[in-house]
């Protein structure tokens, strides 16, 4: 269907499941609720509306593995809103959006030149196609201890040292709004015959407003993965994958997504996304303004603030080509209260951060934002000054683990820091303005190696056997097979300490890391 014959107001999906709904069938067919009419009494009150519409693949409701109807066209309507040449919907998120992108181009062996603050995704979907990666240092705001994004430089050293590797893979933009030259990176990958595989998770709406970086698409990604309900207003776990060109084989990607996705995706989830679009399509650069201004109110507060600050990123600089708007970073300036404490009062005020890491607080800010918003979390950040006490004259206090945590980051940048860390090079922990690692670094699934837990200390010098991930971001702190450095050890030690959640280790609860005893 051309692009001319499609309406951008329509949402095909949404509006068959409504007519379904609407016709009121005897459901002889799974799930087992019946279109909400068994569901729990309780349970009802908050989901009978959305499992009226949970239906299975139906006559005229299409079928997301084999989409010749109303999925089609809603999946070429997001095509033409996101300016791709083939978008498919997700239902298990941007990981399965990596997981996919990376099984479809390397086969066991194949060399991939990743971003090293990578969601821990990208690393499965190495172990998966049993390739190696190359990792490449991400640029740092040394102000702040804040990972951006990767230089085009870097990238180009990588390349040059691996010349066989199938494509390069970044992460644009980051948690924190950071985000890379990707047109210099699509230069750079196309010259030389490789993919830019983009995962763009934190930006679905990028390019729909003069105040936003570009979109990725529009860089020149060959493929890129967003996640439509982290910035836009699908829900949760509903993503997009977008492809243009012919560099990557389309049929074995459609095949990958089939192996990945279930067998009996949400409608609902689809749906939201087929939703999603339509209010990005048809609200468009007005939409997206309410949000931005909610973010700028909040940005205007904090800059006449006597003590909480915005950690405001470098624009311009390597690896902050661009910084996303909508992502606002604020720390004590005191330095009484780290990361995680200051979340902890602002839950307790009724305003839920995204992330804590030790020294900031990450506030995510979308076009669904409102002033009202803005205001109520500056109220909040007010009455935690005047209840805790500390100002700005005082400087960090001796000792704040915070303040620990990013000092020794900023004294060993190639082994650890504060934020979106780590930033190890793998497998020989070089310095971010060294060459690239000598070896590709390989992952097996599974691991067949023997194993042990050893307490902390022990474990410095040895191969993790553990995926070590901080959540959120879900960037890794340590991998399979990554060399353990003293200084990995205490930053991770700092980390607990501090309360921050770790995925892949029982490290919190036993004080014991599992290495690899070969």
């Amino acid at each position: 269907m051309s692009e001319q014959q499609l309406d951008r107001r329509r949402a095909p999906l949404l509006e068959a499941l409504l007519a379904h709904r609407h016709a009121q069938t005897a459901s002889f067919h799974v799930p087992g609720h019946k279109s909400g009419q068994g569901v729990d009494a309780e349970a009802a009150q908050v989901l009978a509306s959305v499992m009226s519409m949970d239906f299975t693949e139906l006559s005229g409701l299409d079928d997301l593995n084999h989409a010749e109807g109303v999925i089609r066209e809603a999946q070429e309507l997001a095509a033409a809103c996101f300016g791709a040449e083939e978008t498919f919907f997700l239902i298990g998120g941007s990981t399965v959006g990596n997981l996919a992108m990376i099984t479809t181009v390397c086969q066991p062996g194949d060399v991939l030149i990743v971003q090293r603050n990578a969601h821990k995704s990208v690393i499965h979907g190495l172990m998966l196609a049993g390739a190696r990666a190359v990792f490449v240092q991400p640029e740092v705001d040394e102000k702040h201890g804040i990972a951006g994004g990767v230089s085009a430089t870097r990238m180009e050293q990588a390349l040059a040292a691996y010349p066989e590797a199938k494509a390069l893979f970044v992460t644009s933009p980051t948690y924190y709004g950071a985000g890379a030259d990707l047109k210099a990176l699509a230069r750079l990958a196309h010259g030389a015959g490789k993919l830019l595989l983009v995962d763009e998770a934190h930006g679905a709406h990028l390019g729909f407003h003069e105040q936003l970086p570009p979109s990725a698409l529009s860089c020149g990604a060959d493929v890129v993965v967003q996640s439509t309900h982290k910035m836009l207003t699908a829900m949760t776990m509903a993503a997009m994958l977008h492809v243009q060109g012919e560099r990557i084989d389309r049929g074995l990607l459609r095949q990958r997504l089939t192996m990945l996705q279930s067998s009996s995706p949400s409608y609902p989830l689809l749906a939201s996304l087929d939703a999603a679009r339509r209010q990005l399509h048809t609200g468009g650069r007005g939409w997206v303004d309410a949000g931005l201004q909610a973010a700028k109110a909040l940005r205007v507060r904090l800059a006449g603030h006597p003590r909480f600050c915005e950690a405001a990123l470098p624009v311009g600089a390597a690896g902050f080509h661009t910084v996303d708007p909508f992502k606002v970073t604020v720390y004590d300036a005191a330095g009484t209260l780290t990361g995680p404490a200051l979340r902890e009062q602002l839950e307790a005020r009724g305003c839920h951060a995204e992330l804590a890491d030790p020294r900031h607080v990450l506030l995510v800010f979308s076009p669904a934002s409102r002033l009202a918003d803005a205001e109520r979390l500056y109220a909040a950040l007010c009455s935690i000054a005047a209840e805790s006490g500390g100002g700005p004259e005082s400087g960090p206090p001796e000792g704040n683990a915070a303040y620990r945590v990013a000092e020794a980051a900023a004294e060993a940048p190639g082994d650890a820091t504060a934020a979106d860390a780590p930033l190890v090079s793998p497998p020989s922990q070089t310095k971010p303005d060294s060459d690239p690692p000598s070896l590709p670094v390989a992952f097996a699934l599974p691991q067949t190696e023997p194993t042990a837990a050893v307490p902390l200390a022990e474990a410095v010098g040895r191969r993790s056997a553990e995926l070590v991930t901080p959540y959120p971001p879900g960037v890794p702190h340590l991998y399979p097979s990554e060399t353990i450095t003293a200084q990995a050890a205490e930053t991770l030690r700092r980390l607990v300490e501090l309360g921050i959640v770790l995925h892949g280790t029982d490290y919190a609860k036993t004080g014991k890391l599992k290495i690899f005893l070969t």
